[in-house]
């Protein structure tokens, strides 16, 4: 009678013993997983100031845009609370992706953060979904008006606007992006 518990289990094959240099790692392991992963953690950051910036210069063309859209007459954007509106949230834009920027190109010349970074996370995803909510709210609502505008005229004052209005989409879709990769960062936080 032979006893089942005494049976070993197969051994696995032994890994070849040719040239060690030219085997390929497992993925995700050693040094060339964590090499790939600061890759990964660099491209990402350097990304998210790439679209905080550009979120920046959109927000800002949209601000000097709409404040310079004075022509007299009917023809002032200040007559307007939905170009008032388009203004305001250019300025808040401006503010909040220049100081977001200037943070992040501090920290990366720094090499270390001022800040903890879940609190860091939070504060870049839940700050770039409402700015460019903020944005697309504004664009959208002064859409329909100067159509109605450019029905009857089709001047500077209406160009002007449309500018304004495209600049602050353009910046809706950079903070857009933005908060998508803030998103990420907050998913892959360690809360340990």
């Amino acid at each position: 009678m032979t006893d089942d518990t005494t049976k070993a289990a197969p051994e696995s094959p032994a890994p070849p013993a040719g040239d060690v240099e030219s085997q390929t790692p497992a993925t995700g392991f050693g040094v060339t997983g964590i090499l790939r992963r600061w890759r990964r953690e660099d491209l990402v950051k350097r990304g998210s100031l790439a679209l905080r910036g550009l979120g920046f210069l959109f927000s800002l063309l949209a601000f000097i845009v709409m404040a310079s859209n004075s022509h007299g007459g009917w023809e002032d954007f200040d007559k307007y609370e939905e170009y008032r509106y388009v203004l305001a949230i250019a300025i808040l834009s401006t503010l909040y992706t220049g100081a977001q920027a200037l943070r992040q190109a501090q920290e990366m010349h720094a090499g270390k953060q001022f800040f903890p970074p879940l609190t860091l996370a939070l504060v870049d995803f839940f700050g770039d979904q409402i700015v460019a909510y903020l944005l697309i709210s504004a664009a959208s609502s002064a859409i329909p008006l100067t159509n109605r505008m450019r029905q009857g005229a089709d001047n500077i004052f209406t160009d002007s606007s449309s500018a304004a209005i495209s600049m602050e989409f353009l910046a809706f879709i950079a903070l857009a992006f933005s908060a998508l990769i803030s998103g990420y960062k907050l998913s892959t936080q360690s809360y340990i």
